[in-house]
């Protein structure tokens, strides 16, 4: 029952910006981490950024000074807003959530978004 729907990728020149977003649905109890990761061709995924329930964030040193990530807990939300792309940051952008749904018992899991494609290119 639970999802994550993500949207907000497309293609920019160098420079430009993009907002990813992603939304959680389903029998949620609650949200703990969310995150963003990315895969470029030929490469392994990666973590881009992650942020506790409590807002606290990491990020790859890559990406630092340039991406934000953020929540919104009442919408189950997470966004990252990626400002002064590089062609460096083409990849297929992952969403991330570990969720606890709501069940017999009260496991948690790992939950994926379908991906959406960020290119940077003149």
């Amino acid at each position: 029952q639970v999802q994550l729907v993500e949207s907000g990728g497309g293609l920019v020149q160098p420079g430009g910006s993009l907002r990813l977003s992603c939304a959680a649905s389903g029998s949620i109890f609650s949200i703990n981490a969310m995150g963003w990761y990315r895969q470029a061709p030929g490469k392994q995924r990666e973590l881009v950024a992650a942020i506790t329930s409590g807002g606290s964030t990491n990020y790859a040193d890559s990406v630092k000074g340039r991406f934000t990530i953020s929540r919104d807990n009442a919408k189950n939300t997470v966004y990252l807003q990626m400002n002064s792309l590089k062609p460096e940051d083409t990849a297929v952008y992952y969403c991330n959530a570990e969720i606890v749904p709501y069940s017999g018992s009260y496991p948690k899991y790992d939950y994926w978004g379908q991906g959406t494609q960020v290119t940077v290119s003149s």
